[in-house]
């Protein structure tokens, strides 16, 4: 994500964040639902799952969006990408690592401030919906 935000801007994160002071928008994906290979058993190996994927990502703000301009802000397009490159790695035994990879991936952009991640298997019981984690995580503050 961060090839989307040219190095000179990334270089002034720090004064962006005193500008900003505490003030963010939050990014969203609602519902990605993409067939993964997931999970401990044999027979999940065997097979795709359908996954549902929930991303609530606090950004810094770079002021007002009046200006229509792009390259300020973050392109949820690049999180949905990075998740459809991070199953297509390969099968992924624990929904929990599943979600730290994309927390890592979305934390992985300098504007990013905190990020929640929701991973279900919507499959796993024919009596549930589905099941899965959620991980809240935060960039390291310095």
């Amino acid at each position: 994500m961060t090839q989307d935000w040219p190095l000179s801007q990334a270089l002034g994160l720090r004064r962006l964040l005193e500008q900003a002071g505490a003030s963010s928008y939050r990014i969203r994906v609602v519902n990605l639902e993409l067939p993964c290979s997931i999970g401990i058993y044999d027979h999940e190996r065997q097979r795709l799952q359908r996954v549902r994927f929930n991303v609530e990502l606090d950004v810094v703000d770079p002021g007002s969006f009046v200006s229509e301009d792009f390259a300020r802000v973050l392109n949820y397009e690049s999180i949905v990408n990075g998740i459809k490159a991070i199953i297509g790695e390969g099968h992924i035994a624990l929904v929990e690592t599943l979600a730290e990879r994309i927390a890592t991936l979305c934390l992985g952009d300098p504007r990013a401030m905190n990020v929640r991640i929701t991973v279900d298997k919507l499959d796993a019981y024919c009596e549930a919906e589905g099941v899965g984690v959620s991980i809240l995580r935060s960039r390291a503050r310095r």
